[in-house]
């Protein structure tokens, strides 16, 4: 008899949307005003997601780091207790050896570092933040002499560093970097958005310098090595390494913010952001598929996607 998989039920807190990097293409630029959840409200929602069955607690900003509460915010997730509390971070603030002291002595057991380039020209140009790259290659350091190694990373794809893709995840791992996603910029809100033509590279561009980059994770039989938010047409050879499709087989994820509350991420996330044009209907991968980006269809049209009729 086959075993059901029962899974991982996971609360992202967005704690607010301030930062100490201006990124080119930041999703959220337009949401750097709206005021933060206070340290109080933060707790208050981390106990609500423990009675709610949550395991995986992830802080992401914004910048959590920067808020000086953060450290007390990470040691009380610890004493309520969860399999996992996890940090999403451009890694600037672990450069400095105390405050990444603190963090790991508060209990964050998972940390996933924002890496948009593999040297300190192209990193610092996309984060707008000279020394960006200088501090997060110093945080590294400090975790691996703290033998902290449970690090991932997150790469938004943009037309500025897509073709550098493998170079980008030979440089992953030449930093012990073994949980990495590949993340194609979302143009239907902030940076991405208001400068279009300027960041959101097309699918049949970028797809053979993805394909390189994911042979990399491959090569390594490295568990967790994936791209998000492509339409499957284009990468029918790695729907292994696809991250939504793992997603929605692993988790149940809730995301909650200071302007929303989603308690339904991976059945909601398709419908509020992407879309399958009428051409899709006969590909055979059309109820796995979550599309692609709504306004990337609005600006390029639908003539790049290519129906597979055929499963691989």
């Amino acid at each position: 008899m086959t075993r059901k998989l029962v899974k991982v039920k996971k609360t992202v807190i967005f704690t607010d949307y301030q930062c100490n990097n201006n990124c080119f293409f930041c999703v959220d630029k337009n949401k750097r005003r709206i005021k933060g959840k206070s340290s109080g409200e933060i707790k208050h929602e981390i106990v609500k997601a423990k009675k709610r069955g949550t395991v995986y607690l992830e802080f992401i900003g914004g910048e959590v780091t920067i808020r000086k509460d953060s450290i007390d915010i990470f040691s009380f997730a610890s004493s309520i207790g969860f399999n996992t509390i996890a940090l999403v971070t451009n890694g600037r603030m672990l450069s400095y050896e105390d405050y990444a002291k603190k963090l790991l002595s508060a209990g964050i057991n998972h940390i996933i570092l924002s890496i948009h380039g593999h040297t300190k020209e192209l990193h610092d140009y996309l984060t707008q933040s000279k020394g960006s790259f200088d501090q997060l290659i110093r945080g590294m350091r400090n975790l691996r002499e703290m033998e902290f190694d449970n690090i991932g990373s997150n790469t938004t794809i943009v037309k500025q560093n897509y073709r550098v893709l493998p170079k980008i995840g030979e440089f992953l791992l030449e930093n012990n970097i073994r949980n990495s996603e590949f993340i194609f910029v979302d143009p239907n809100y902030g940076a991405a958005k208001e400068n279009f033509h300027d960041l959101v590279p097309r699918i049949s561009d970028i797809a053979p310098y993805v394909y390189k980059c994911l042979d990399l994770g491959r090569e390594k039989s490295i568990p967790h090595w994936h791209i998000r938010y492509v339409p499957l047409c284009y990468f029918e050879d790695y729907l292994e390494q696809v991250s939504e499709l793992d997603e929605v087989r692993k988790f149940k994820t809730e995301h909650i913010a200071p302007d929303f509350e989603n308690y339904e991420v991976e059945e909601s996330r398709a419908i509020a952001g992407r879309v399958k044009p009428d051409k899709c209907l006969t590909c055979v991968y059309y109820n796995l598929c979550e599309g692609i980006w709504k306004e990337y269809i609005n600006k390029y049209g639908d003539s790049e996607l290519k129906p597979c009729h055929e499963k691989k």
